[in-house]
């Protein structure tokens, strides 16, 4: 999977405390993005794949995925085909409930955001599977919040 770069803690740009990051987030944004959680199918933020824009982290505001890239998968969950740069993710191994995958990581604040999977579309292949209260949408032409 080389749409993104190998995790490495001493990279982080974001450094928090729990307490920091609790009085930042939601409950549910916090269970997600710090606690590795994962929202139920289908109860995400409605985002409008027509729309042109930049996908940013809930937690650091980091941009990570492009709108044109993504694409209704059908699980439920907001689907990428690939980030908006190599360097905006990293790709950590997830050995939990008993499956192996992809965990995919904010590379700014290391949030969980949710898994890759070589099930997609093209031109990658790669189904970056997120949870949607992990993002934020910034329509196209708007400044950074």
């Amino acid at each position: 999977m080389d749409q993104t770069k190998p995790a490495d803690a001493g990279s982080l740009k974001v450094h928090k405390s729990e307490e920091e990051w609790r009085a930042l987030l939601t409950p549910e944004q916090f269970r997600i993005t710090r606690q590795h959680g994962t929202e139920r199918a289908f109860s995400s933020p409605d985002f409008d794949s027509t729309k042109p824009g930049t996908y940013r982290c809930v937690c650091c505001g980091r941009a990570l995925y492009d709108a044109k890239a993504k694409f209704n998968s059908g699980t439920g969950w907001p689907s990428f085909t690939q980030p908006i740069d190599a360097g905006a993710v990293t790709a950590h191994r997830d050995l939990s409930y008993g499956m192996v995958r992809t965990e995919i990581r904010c590379a700014d604040c290391d949030a969980h955001l949710g898994h890759v999977f070589p099930d997609g579309p093209a031109p990658t292949g790669l189904r970056y599977c997120m949870n949607g209260v992990a993002l934020t949408f910034e329509p196209a032409g708007s400044d950074p919040a």
